[in-house]
């Protein structure tokens, strides 16, 4: 018996998907009501109802109190890593994320949640290239686009080189921390040559469920950056923390 016939609902859902996806359903829109896509399915209210969990455990729909069910909207942003999209974005002087929004042509603004100093994780220490539980400045923030958070993002800094700085300062800095390290009178001075990133793909946390409003079934990308200046020194890590359903990744990776 064909799978389809075993499971209507997958039918049902499979069938709004593709309405999804083709634009036939357009962000924001209202579906039918349960009763109105029973009776266009030939089916039952209860079949219908499990097509509309599965879409929104996909991260597709959400249900608004009240209201009913909305093709959820997903704004996305597409993350693309080149040494000379750094430089592009470097002389906005705007932050890499928000330089990024921009040029896609979404509003993006930064919260910073927090600047303080904490014992570093093992694998941050690892990567700064010291003994685990250093005691390292951490710079807290979170990234919005149209007021839907979008990224969480936390940079660990060697306080022999930052401390009393302007990374530990509540405020944004101009150019973000990446100015400040290639800066001829901050506190580190150099160019920076090389960024090293390690991609995991998890599901969240509670925690950032709720900060980042992540639909059930959406995992988590987290991206740790380790920044290199000229003399070899890993001077920052940043661990950012992004919805798969809201950000497209490109890596443009120049052969020699």
């Amino acid at each position: 018996m064909p799978d389809q016939e075993l499971h209507p609902y997958r039918r049902i859902a499979d069938d709004l998907r593709n309405a999804i996806v083709k634009g036939k359903l357009a962000p924001g829109e209202k579906l039918k009501s349960e009763n109105e896509l029973k009776d266009q399915y030939g089916t039952t209210r209860v079949t219908v109802r499990k097509a509309l969990s599965l879409l929104k455990a996909d991260g597709l729909l959400i249900s608004e109190q009240g209201r009913g069910v909305f093709v959820r909207q997903q704004p996305r942003v597409r993350l693309q890593t080149t040494g000379a999209n750094f430089r592009e974005r470097r002389a906005t002087g705007a932050s890499n994320f928000t330089a990024e929004a921009a040029a896609q042509g979404l509003q993006a603004r930064q919260q910073i949640l927090s600047v303080e100093r904490v014992p570093a994780p093992a694998e941050i220490a690892e990567r700064l290239s010291l003994p685990t539980g250093t005691s390292v400045i951490i710079r807290r923030r979170a990234f919005f686009v149209d007021d839907e958070p979008m990224q969480l993002a936390d940079g660990y800094y060697l306080e022999e080189l930052f401390a009393g700085t302007r990374v530990e300062e509540s405020r944004r800095i101009a150019g973000g921390v990446s100015a400040l390290i290639e800066d001829p009178a901050g506190p580190v001075r150099q160019r920076i040559v090389r960024f090293v990133e390690d991609l995991e793909i998890r599901m969240p946390t509670p925690s950032e469920v709720g900060a980042l409003r992540i639909p059930p079934g959406v995992p988590l990308a987290r991206v740790l950056r380790s920044t290199q200046v000229e003399d070899g020194r890993v001077v920052e890590v940043l661990d950012s923390r992004v919805p798969c359903d809201r950000h497209l990744f490109q890596y443009v990776i120049d052969i020699p």
